[in-house]
């Protein structure tokens, strides 16, 4: 199979790319803007030894996206192409429409108009449910989107477009809507790099409002599994949740990490201002999922030790990236 995957060196692309190139002899082109999210150096061992192609490109850029498709002829685009921070889309929209609105468009008008059976196989969020705080639900696939940010609504704008696209015009596609990922390779300003690193730099850790906001925590190894099985099993022209059901609050999960570095969390942990329209509580279902053979390896507990050992024994990653990321700020963005 040849996959052209596009944001493939940003925190869960550059995992898929990694974990592909382990497990299968598939061709790999990654095409991404590299923006500061998105760093080279995620991935640059693999495009030394050539296990990798590698071109600089916007999604966005119709010209630069359709040549390179036309170039390479993948049999399916990956798409992790996106901004995904909310607390930066709530300060500056303008970049998640670009990049999560109009460059999907971009990338499906470029498959609608060299036709064939190109599959797009897009990468998207479990955001796009909204709130499901005061209610015990899970959201299934088909639960109603009702994204609550700039970032969600941008996410949840892209995957109706694909939807039409693939009514319209007959697009293949497969959209796969992952919870909250963790792992190596993300970058600092999330909450759990961010964590971490602070308490290396003798800061406490920060938790938004009172840290009581539910999140489904996965590995990004766990993510990468799925989304590897879901490309090559899953039937097309469906949505896929992605989810571990390891529920735990930010407080608790921050509170983890501060004992998992031999800190006490009633002295390193602190306090600020609530996010503007956070949402409290994120549930999936993922039966669909799981009927395709998909168990997850880790639980939150191995993972987010193993992830703390990472970021410890890799600092040449991290620490060019800690003062534009607003790490050691006290306050939100």
């Amino acid at each position: 199979m040849r996959l052209l995957v596009t944001g493939g060196a940003g925190f869960i692309g550059s995992n898929f790319v990694r974990y592909v190139a382990k497990a299968t002899g598939y061709e790999l082109l990654v095409y991404d803007k590299l923006t500061y999210a998105g760093r080279l150096e995620n991935i640059a061992d693999l495009v030394r030894e050539g296990r990798v192609g590698f071109v600089r490109g916007d999604i966005a850029d119709e010209e630069s996206f359709k040549r390179v498709v036309s170039e390479y002829q993948p049999d399916a685009v990956v798409n992790f192409a996106a901004e995904t921070h909310v607390d930066r889309s709530i300060n500056e929209p303008a970049p998640f429409i670009r990049t999560n609105v109009l460059g999907v468009f971009t990338v499906l008008e470029t498959l609608r108009r060299q036709g064939g059976d190109t599959l797009l196989f897009h990468v998207s969020t479990d955001e796009v449910y909204g709130d499901l705080y005061g209610s015990s639900a899970e959201a299934g696939e088909d639960y109603p989107l009702n994204p609550s940010s700039p970032y969600s609504a941008s996410k949840a704008s892209g995957d109706l477009l694909i939807k039409a696209y693939a009514r319209t015009y007959g697009l293949e596609y497969i959209i796969v809507r992952p919870c909250n990922n963790y792992g190596p390779y993300q970058h600092p300003e999330k909450l759990v790099p961010r964590t971490i690193i602070r308490l290396l730099h003798g800061k406490p850790a920060v938790i938004y409002g009172d840290g009581g906001q539910v999140r489904d925590w996965i590995h990004v190894e766990d993510t990468s599994r799925a989304l590897l099985l879901l490309l090559e099993k899953a039937p097309k022209g469906q949505v896929y949740n992605v989810c571990r059901g390891n529920y735990a609050t930010v407080r608790e999960v921050v509170e983890r990490l501060v004992r998992y570095m031999g800190f006490d969390p009633s002295e390193k942990v602190v306090y600020a201002k609530r996010r503007p329209g956070e949402d409290m509580r994120y549930a999936m279902r993922c039966d669909k999922l799981r009927e395709l053979g998909w168990r997850p390896v880790y639980d939150l507990e191995t993972g987010l030790r193993e992830t703390v050992k990472w970021y410890l024994g890799n600092e040449w990653w991290w620490r060019p990236l800690v003062e534009e990321a607003y790490v050691l700020a006290d306050t939100p963005w």
